[in-house]
């Protein structure tokens, strides 16, 4: 009897430490909101280029973009632009508003966002043909 129950207390515990640190990444997960962006209806072209993967032709498109139809009523309309496809967009949804000041104020860093492998890449020591080893 006594071993159910020491084997109750643990499996009790062990559920409470996983909800404890479940809750404690959850409240250190940043929201999407809070993370510094950009007006797309606002920003100029210089402020357009701090975004990741975004560069000054691309940052002149969207301010054309805007010039010829207006506002965006949508973020997914900077889809429509030439060079925003749904891949880019993605990275850059969490960083565009259609309302409120601009609060990015430095270029975001796109390394390790093309799905390629982290870290500096390595040459290849392949043996030339013909030479032996």
């Amino acid at each position: 009897m006594s071993f159910r129950i020491s084997r109750f207390a643990i499996l009790a515990t062990l559920v409470l430490v996983c909800s404890a640190a479940a809750r404690a990444a959850d409240e250190g997960a940043v929201p999407a909101s809070a993370l510094s962006q950009i007006n797309i209806n606002q920003a100029s072209a210089a402020q357009l280029t701090n975004l990741p993967r975004v560069g000054s032709k691309l940052a002149e498109r969207i301010v054309e973009y805007r010039k010829t139809h207006g506002p965006f009523g949508r973020v997914e309309e900077l889809m429509e632009v030439k060079g925003v496809g749904e891949k880019l967009f993605e990275q850059l949804k969490p960083r565009v508003t259609l309302s409120g000041s601009t609060t990015l104020a430095a270029k975001v860093s796109s390394k390790g966002t093309r799905g390629g492998p982290k870290g500096k890449k390595t040459a290849s020591h392949a043996v030339p043909v013909g030479k032996g080893r």
